[in-house]
């Protein structure tokens, strides 16, 4: 039934700390408590956590579910700086109703792995990106090998929401007919088409790009400074092997 704690300063060192199961509506006597790692303040009656943890750095594990905490933006933002946060319950406070609420926090909190007492997937953080900042996620869909692409083969690049072009023009099957390097100045011709299927496209640029050579001598036939100087020779072209692969 704790509704204050007193200042914590006395303890600066302090790791993990309960104090759930209280009534408490105010956090300032976590200023000094910066080894903070784990903080359980589950069920109280917190309404607003601005300015009173951004100080823990060193947090991973944050509870705050059953709580009043209303203002999404707000919480979240007093959490952004909390790099180590992987564990995050914010659940049962009336933020958790917005419709956007999971994908919003896993969007501004990267380092949360765990929230809600749910794993924050891969297509969870991608979904993310698209919500929050779609030109963003536009950008990064148009990106091949390191470079922009045409963005015909792909997305396009726009405000709003991403797009699927609705028809592509059909590739030619010749990268199914050849398989060889000899058909490698054959596919090139067909380099600037555009593709029905982006992994035709990817095929293309790889067997393009992916060209790798290698040279070497064989270091026991060429002569050494002294053998030059006695032969006084004019010095032979070295045997020099090239080979390229894929």
């Amino acid at each position: 039934g704790l509704r204050s704690i007193p200042i914590l300063s006395q303890f600066p060192r302090l790791r993990y700390l309960w104090i759930n199961n209280n009534k408490i509506q105010d956090l300032t006597f976590l200023v000094k408590n910066y080894c903070l790692t784990e903080l359980y303040l589950n069920n109280n009656e917190l309404t607003d956590i601005s300015g009173a943890l951004k100080h823990l750095c060193s947090l991973q594990l944050l509870f705050l579910q059953n709580n009043e905490l209303k203002k999404l933006g707000k919480t979240v933002k007093e959490l952004k700086g909390m790099i180590s946060l992987q564990t995050l319950n914010l659940f049962q406070n009336p933020l958790a109703y917005d419709p956007d609420y999971r994908l919003y926090v896993i969007y501004f909190l990267p380092s949360v792995q765990l929230l809600d007492r749910k794993l924050v997937t891969q297509r969870e953080r991608e979904s993310a990106l698209h919500l929050c900042n779609p030109k963003r996620a536009c950008v990064m869909q148009s990106i091949a090998f390191g470079r922009r692409v045409d963005t015909s083969l792909g997305t396009p690049v726009g405000s709003g929401r991403c797009t699927q072009p609705t028809r592509r023009p059909i590739m030619p099957s010749v990268l199914k007919c050849f398989g060889n390097v000899q058909a490698m100045g054959l596919l090139c011709s067909f380099c600037r088409v555009p593709f029905e299927d982006p992994e035709d496209a990817v095929l293309v640029r790889a067997t393009t790009r992916s060209l790798t050579e290698f040279s070497s001598v064989d270091w026991k036939k060429v002569a050494t400074c002294q053998e030059r100087r006695l032969k006084n020779q004019a010095e032979e072209p070295l045997e020099k092997l090239t080979v390229q692969f894929r």
